[in-house]
């Protein structure tokens, strides 16, 4: 058993089984209810897309927390890499989800954010996500507090970018350290937040923190073009992931919160 890198949250690990093949395995020595069980529902959800490859859960258990998954060997970018996850990613935000938010209801993420299923983007990103995250910043004091006044003014308009389309099957923490490129260059998803949302906000993740090449973006858009004026959204789909942040490891991630707030006027 070799102990892996990349983690925040929980303990991974690269395992030859005794008699079988080589698994994935990540540990959590304080893991909230429910929580590797919400990952394995979220993994499975995403393969039903048949868009974006993801491993198989070998097994998975809350007590003890335990996440077992297929074994996925890194390989070279190939020429085509970035624009087959691009595509890929285009037909897994078209499968769809039944809401906003997720029917059986399950926090995700490290800060355990609620996903209460609502029938508008709009109500979602507000309640299930900014209003949230306001609250935790202002009672860690990871914000200061006019961020937080300006988080919460924002929650209250947004319908001013409201969208007519249906909730996306979104991965929900798409940085680069979750999409993982196997053999044959073929991209391969982990350890998501997912749950029905706007697939703006997978793809302002993406230009968050970087790691995705130009093509990916390119070939996106060619199978599944974006609404007018996405450029000017992406400030505002980034605001939650900063504001996790902001919370989590403090640093220049409330400033960028706040320029993220002011790039919306």
């Amino acid at each position: 058993m070799a102990p892996l890198s990349g983690g925040d949250v929980a303990d991974s690990y690269r395992v030859t089984l005794t008699d079988g093949p080589t698994v994935f395995a990540k540990t959590h020595a304080a893991a909230p209810p429910g929580f590797f069980v919400t990952e394995a529902k979220g993994l499975a959800w995403l393969r039903d897309a048949h868009a974006v490859p993801v491993p198989e859960v070998m097994a998975v258990s809350d007590d003890p927390a335990v996440l077992v998954l297929g074994w996925i060997e890194p390989g070279d970018r190939h020429s085509t890499t970035e624009a087959d996850f691009g595509r890929g990613l285009a037909a897994l935000h078209q499968a769809g989800a039944s809401c906003f938010g997720r029917e059986d209801r399950r926090t995700t993420g490290s800060r355990g954010l609620p996903n209460e299923p609502c029938d508008s983007w709009a109500d979602f990103y507000a309640s299930n996500r900014l209003l949230p995250l306001a609250r935790l910043a202002r009672d860690s004091g990871s914000l200061p507090e006019s961020t937080v006044l300006d988080l919460e003014a924002v929650a209250g308009r947004l319908d001013r970018f409201g969208s007519a389309e249906p909730p996306a099957r979104l991965h929900g923490d798409l940085w680069a350290g979750n999409r993982v490129v196997g053999e044959g260059g073929v991209s391969w998803l982990l350890d998501p937040a997912a749950h029905g949302g706007h697939r703006e906000f997978d793809l302002a993740m993406m230009r968050l923190f970087g790691g995705f090449g130009p093509g990916c973006f390119e070939a996106y858009h060619e199978a599944y073009p974006l609404a007018v004026g996405w450029e000017s959204r992406v400030p505002l789909h980034q605001l939650a992931p900063l504001a996790v942040h902001a919370i989590k490891f403090g640093g220049p991630f409330a400033d960028a919160t706040a320029r993220a707030l002011d790039a919306l006027g």
